[in-house]
């Protein structure tokens, strides 16, 4: 993270304060609208559609990210208390400068791969949130369905095999949006992940020496 660093001494002051409050806040009166007047279409308008993009439909690079993850009433309001929980704590964890970079760059990986199939989605940037909640606080617990403790790590874990899944199963435009939109999870986390494997392989490269030595010296 020593070039989000960087960035944050030079661009530090300029960031949306309290940016997933704003998301959520978005999220819920778009679904509002849409239920209030449903001839509007307004999800379909505020979609990631890139032929609608190149013919002027700019606002589309953005509004993507306020069209909420489901249209059922309990679901949408867990998932909203859900992401700002995480969100608002990555956000005190890293700071608004950061956090903002983290969502615009999953903001860009999905422009990104909405530019190459046609279609882009912001499910995946809320993944890429959570997977980075889950690296920062892995023992944090959550109760799923409301009864069994589970911490997040293990849920991340879940998380990640479904995307596997989806990966080797899934449509082009479907794996173009994972691989994009979660980068930015690799620009932030993927340093630390290489240091730790390296640490563990000379780990184990160090007990397997003195398991050897100790071997030998048992032998004579």
């Amino acid at each position: 993270m020593k070039w989000v660093y960087r960035l944050e001494r030079k661009f530090g002051r300029y960031y949306i304060p309290r940016l997933m409050l704003v998301i959520i806040a978005g999220q819920g009166m778009v679904y509002l609208a849409d239920q209030l007047s449903p001839a509007i279409q307004l999800l379909s308008r505020f979609s990631l559609n890139w032929a609608a993009v190149m013919h002027g439909e700019v606002w589309r690079l953005v509004t993507f990210v306020f069209i909420p993850q489901t249209t059922r009433p309990f679901g949408l309001i867990i998932s909203l208390y859900f992401y700002y929980l995480i969100g608002n704590t990555l956000e005190n964890t890293w700071g608004g400068f950061r956090f903002n970079v983290y969502y615009l760059c999953g903001m860009l990986g999905a422009i990104a791969a909405a530019a190459i199939t046609g279609y882009g989605t912001g499910n995946y940037i809320n993944l890429s949130l959570f997977f980075a909640f889950a690296a920062l606080y892995p023992d944090f617990q959550v109760l799923l369905f409301f009864i069994l403790p589970i911490k997040m790590k293990y849920l991340a874990y879940v998380s990640g095999a479904l995307c596997a899944l989806d990966l080797l199963m899934g449509t082009w435009s479907m794996r173009a949006a994972i691989v994009f939109s979660l980068a930015n999870f690799l620009l932030f986390f993927g340093e630390d992940f290489l240091r730790k494997v390296r640490q563990q392989m000379r780990y184990s490269k160090t007990r397997r020496a003195w398991r050897n030595q100790w071997n030998n010296q048992n032998r004579r």
